[in-house]
């Protein structure tokens, strides 16, 4: 199976801090083909192609790094010595100057990248918090990492399911549904989003929901064993 884009960044960064540039080349250009948007990952290039002496490619990764990020002094400072290196003492005067500008009114930033592997591990504490029955801090961990990243589908499903947990029934069902929203094939959010609703009374929408899975995922089993819930006689939520 591809191991994917991420496979790749996590050994294109370990060959480029080995020195491994020729690795961390072919590496890191597949990153950047694939996901535009990481600063660190266009900087990194541009020290590749420094030490390539390919002064061209390496200003383009550094200005392109710090148009992704404008607050981004290190590549402002290495494309500052490209073009001081290269005579043109003008566009390093520049850069150096706007450095110094955006760093007095930087805001923080990260990479998409690291910010999914904070969001992780935010999520994981959440995990730890809500098997020993700490909901309130559970919810508030799953609210951490999707603060850096929204768009987690998985995450927002646990979010919502400990804020069933804790009896929360219309904040749980408004974070499923978002989840649904933001990931409609991911069959998760969906059988969560159906179960809130059986736990509330509301039959019918769990029924909607499940079939919806069953529609796209036919041999899913879960979605199975809760419609025959719904069909047995004691099926009825207490």
């Amino acid at each position: 199976m591809e191991k994917g884009w991420q496979h790749e960044y996590d050994l294109g960064k370990r060959a480029f801090e080995e020195r491994d540039y020729e690795e961390a080349l072919a590496r890191l250009e597949k990153v950047a083909a694939e996901k535009t948007g990481f600063a660190d990952v266009h900087n990194m290039l541009g020290l590749v192609y420094y030490n390539a002496s390919r002064r061209e490619d390496a200003i383009a990764a550094f200005r392109k790094a710090i148009e992704i990020n404008p607050n981004y002094t290190e590549a402002s400072l290495n494309l500052a010595v490209v073009y001081n290196e290269l005579g043109r003492f003008d566009k390093s005067a520049e850069v150096y100057t706007l450095a110094k500008q955006a760093r007095q009114g930087a805001h923080s930033y990260l990479d998409p990248f690291v910010k999914g592997k904070l969001a992780n591990m935010h999520s994981n504490l959440a995990r730890i918090y809500k098997d020993l029955g700490f909901y309130a801090e559970a919810v508030e961990e799953y609210r951490k990492a999707l603060r850096l990243r929204p768009e987690f589908a998985d995450i927002r499903t646990s979010l919502g399911v400990s804020l069933r947990d804790m009896r929360d029934f219309d904040a749980a069902v408004t974070e499923l549904k978002e989840a649904v929203r933001l990931n409609p094939s991911y069959p998760d959010s969906r059988i969560q989003l159906g179960l809130t609703y059986y736990a509330t009374g509301r039959r019918e929408d769990a029924r909607a929901e499940w079939q919806g899975v069953l529609r796209d995922h036919p041999d899913h089993r879960m979605a199975r064993m809760y419609m025959n819930l719904l069909l047995a006689p004691a099926g009825k939520p207490k």
